[in-house]
C-alpha cells in the first residue's frame, strides 16, 4: 500500500511539468508552450547533451511577449520565476548560430509545487509516525530521481565526447598511415632512380 501511494504521488508530481530530450538541427529554432496561472512558481532547467561546443541560445517569454530570461550560447542553466500573469508562456531554444552542427538538448520545465502526499497533510495537528515516514520516503525518492536524471545526462554527454574523440583519433591515424605510405613509396622511387642513373652511366662508359 505504501509503495502504491508513493508511486501515485510521484506520477502526479511529474504531471506538473514537461521533461524532454530533443534534436535541434543547425540553423534551427524550437519553441515550447505552457499554460500557467498567476502566482505559480516555475523552474526551467536545460542542458546541451551533444553537438559542437555543447551550447545553445535560450529565451523565455510571458503571454505578452516580455522577455523573462535570455541567455546566449549556454551549455546548461536553471531559471526560477513566479508567473505574474495568466496565459501561455513560451520558451525557445535556438541553434541558429551553428552552420553545420546539430545539438541534442534536454530540458525540464517544472510548474508549481508537488501536491501534498496526504489530503490532510497541511492540517494543524501533527502527522502520524506512518505519515511522516511516507513524506520522508517520498522526498528521498524525488531526490533519487533528480540525481539519476543528472547522472544520465552526464553519462550521455561523456559518451558523446568520447565518441567524438575516438572519431578524431581514427581520422588522425588514417592520415598518419597515408602520409607514411606516401613517404615510403617516395623513398623507394628515389632510391630506384639513384641506381637507375648509376647503371646508365656505367653502360655508357663500357661502350
Amino acid at each position: 500500500w505504501l509503495a502504491k501511494v508513493l508511486w501515485a504521488q510521484l506520477l502526479c508530481g511529474w504531471v506538473l511539468g514537461s521533461e524532454l530530450t530533443f534534436e535541434l538541427p543547425d540553423n534551427a529554432k524550437q519553441c515550447f508552450y505552457e499554460d500557467i496561472t498567476v502566482g505559480t512558481k516555475c523552474t526551467l532547467e536545460f542542458q546541451v547533451i551533444t553537438g559542437g561546443h555543447y551550447d545553445v541560445d535560450c529565451r523565455l517569454e510571458d503571454p505578452d511577449g516580455t522577455t523573462l530570461y535570455k541567455e546566449m550560447k549556454k551549455q546548461y542553466d536553471s531559471f526560477t520565476f513566479t508567473a505574474a500573469k495568466n496565459g501561455t508562456y513560451k520558451f525557445c531554444f535556438s541553434n541558429e548560430f551553428s552552420t553545420f552542427t546539430h545539438k541534442t538538448v534536454y530540458f525540464d520545465f517544472q510548474v508549481g509545487d508537488d501536491p501534498p502526499l496526504f489530503p490532510n497533510e497541511n492540517r494543524v495537528t501533527a502527522l502520524t509516525q506512518m505519515e511522516s515516514a511516507c513524506v520522508s520516503i517520498h522526498e528521498a525518492l524525488k531526490s533519487v530521481i533528480d540525481y539519476q536524471t543528472h547522472f544520465r545526462l552526464r553519462e550521455a554527454q561523456g559518451r558523446s565526447r568520447a565518441e567524438d574523440l575516438n572519431t578524431r583519433v581514427a581520422f588522425w591515424s588514417i592520415g598518419e598511415a597515408l602520409i607514411l605510405l606516401v613517404v615510403s613509396i617516395s623513398q623507394v622511387v628515389l632510391l630506384r632512380s639513384f641506381f637507375s642513373d648509376k647503371k646508365t652511366t656505367m653502360t655508357r662508359v663500357g661502350s
